[in-house]
């Protein structure tokens, strides 16, 4: 069976991005259909799949990371208008037994990611 994971990386302090509030929601058209919202644990990672069994199947998905409220509670001076507030992630699923991982490695000023395994 399938699943998506997702973990953040804290580039700016070489450290695992931990109690950020990660959404995901599925695309559909225009439209956002809201699918869960947790946090990530100590490590970066999430607790639980955010997605797995027959809840995962093939589509496009948007993942959201709420990074400023975790870089201004980590003592990062940010301006009232932070470049990076909340980063989005627009990602496929086209095997719904495959596992994907997305992580996200941040700093204030930047983001990537990449499907890891």
């Amino acid at each position: 069976m399938g699943r998506l994971t997702t973990h953040v990386l804290d580039t700016a302090h070489g450290r695992p991005g931990a109690d950020i509030e990660v959404t995901l929601f599925r695309v559909e058209g225009n439209s956002l259909s809201h699918v869960v919202t947790t946090r990530t644990n100590q490590d970066g990672r999430t607790d639980e799949a955010l997605l797995s069994g027959t809840d995962f199947q093939p589509g496009k998905y948007q993942l959201q990371f709420n990074t400023a409220d975790y870089f201004k509670n980590s003592g990062v001076a940010l301006s009232d208008v932070p470049f990076l507030d909340d980063v989005l992630i627009r990602f496929g699923v086209d095997d719904a037994d495959s596992h994907y991982h997305v992580p996200l490695l941040v700093s204030p000023y930047s983001f990537s990611t990449y499907r890891g395994s």
